[in-house]
């Protein structure tokens, strides 16, 4: 069994078999309705999770883990491993890895580094398997940490926006805020660029929007790996999972579902890409 030990966070939205066939440890993201509180596709399933955000007046709540969360985790895992890596959603716009950063200074047991993919959803989730699969193979803790700094500047994510609805609610967009507005037709793009959303551009419609996912992704260069993520519009997903096939693949594409935190903040319907460019 290899002895570095690779943990990530609910947001990094990679599915569950990747998750046990990578031996790759989960963190679960908080998420409230109301009075109610949920783990991150632990107590939610994503199927209710969209029905309750469509039928919900005001956006629900999400937080991080918690720090004693992440030292439960830790300590576990120190009992069989003396190496971890736990790599985590961007800094700047979550308290995640910061939980993870004071749980790790509590547990003496264990070498554990801390890792900011600069990231969300796939896009984090690539750096995570790329980890996990170099541990399984047997490499060593500092080998690791320069394939994730290195994949770290090969990886992108870009998503379509269904609808501004939620964006407007939750309010976490930063410059991406400039696509809100009076631009209550269009099927914004954005993406993340050092750490911040940013907007790509507008697009019209659906179709179009889903076209140009398509086309930036493959005017981008060489493509390693690539997930589709789609928040409940599985048909959509899979529509670009059938183009990129074409080109790439299909033991290097992944389609999965983005959970409760980050669907809070894009809504139903949107459709992103993240992918990792060039070979290591």
């Amino acid at each position: 069994m290899a002895n570095v030990k690779i943990i990530t966070d609910s947001l990094a939205d990679i599915p569950q078999t990747e998750l046990d066939r990578l031996n790759i440890s989960c963190v679960p993201c908080i998420v409230r309705f109301g009075e109610k509180e949920y783990r991150d596709k632990v107590d939610l399933s994503t199927a209710e999770f969209y029905r309750l955000l469509i039928a919900s007046p005001e956006p629900p709540a999400t937080s991080q883990p918690a720090t004693g969360a992440f030292e439960q985790v830790y300590r576990e895992l120190a009992q069989s491993h003396s190496e971890m890596i736990s790599i985590h959603v961007i800094g700047a716009l979550s308290g995640t890895l910061n939980s993870a950063r004071l749980a790790a200074e509590n547990v003496k047991t264990a070498r554990i580094e801390l890792f900011d993919t600069q990231q969300v959803s796939m896009a984090e989730g690539w750096l995570v398997i790329l980890a996990a699969r170099a541990a399984q193979a047997g490499a060593p803790m500092d080998e690791i940490l320069a394939i994730l700094r290195d994949a770290r500047e090969r990886v992108h994510l870009i998503g379509m926006l269904d609808t501004l609805e939620y964006a407007q609610r939750g309010g976490r967009l930063g410059k991406g805020a400039a696509l809100v507005g009076t631009l209550l037709n269009v099927k914004p793009l954005i993406s993340i660029l050092r750490g911040e959303i940013v907007p790509v551009e507008n697009v019209r419609t659906k179709k179009r929007a889903l076209e140009r996912l398509e086309e930036i992704v493959l005017s981008s260069g060489p493509i390693q790996e690539l997930a589709v993520i789609h928040a409940a519009a599985r048909s959509e997903g899979w529509e670009l999972v059938q183009k990129f096939s074409k080109t790439l693949a299909e033991e290097h594409i992944i389609l999965t579902e983005t959970g409760p935190v980050l669907g809070t903040h894009t809504g139903p319907g949107t459709v992103g890409v993240a992918w990792v460019t060039g070979k290591y």
